[in-house]
């Protein structure tokens, strides 16, 4: 009877270790990670965004760097702060692209409240706020999933 015990034990742990999809030192949870092998590295059941959405090279950016820094020892948030500075470039450009578009005869910009603090905020505030958020997301995700990173070009991740 212990015998029979012992067997379907080991049985049920080479079960459970088949059960994971492993890569090397990795595990990986294909409904958590990016797919950098595609084109679009879009989020597992989640629709492309279209490509005229202003905040998707940024997104894009902020994924591919967050997923390339996951595995730092630093807490999430100082990883987080690292992948918006990696991405200045592009968030600078988004910032850049709205400013230049015309406001509404009220000044929406002027005296306007973020929906999610309900703080005085402006524009450019509220797109780096959403880099930080995004940035830390991925970067968590990275690590929960075990994600790999993208392919890495001279140093940058490609695609960015």
């Amino acid at each position: 009877m212990n015998r029979n015990t012992v067997t379907a034990a080991l049985a049920l742990a080479a079960l459970g270790l088949s059960a994971c999809n492993d890569h090397g030192d990795r595990m990986v949870n294909s409904r958590i990670c990016a797919d950098f092998s595609t084109a679009s590295s879009a989020q597992p059941g989640v629709a492309p965004v279209a490509a005229a959405d202003a905040a998707s090279p940024v997104d894009e950016c902020v994924r591919r760097w967050a997923y390339s820094l996951a595995g730092s020892p630093d807490h999430a948030d100082i990883v987080a702060n690292a992948v918006v500075a990696a991405c200045g470039a592009a968030l600078t450009r988004w910032s850049q692209a709205s400013l230049a578009q015309p406001q509404d005869s009220a000044g929406a910009s002027a005296g306007a409240i973020s929906l999610t603090t309900g703080e005085p905020t402006n524009a450019v505030a509220e797109r780096s706020a959403f880099a930080h958020g995004r940035a830390l997301l991925y970067v968590v995700e990275a690590r929960a999933g075990r994600c790999a990173p993208p392919p890495v070009t001279n140093g940058v991740p490609t695609g960015t």
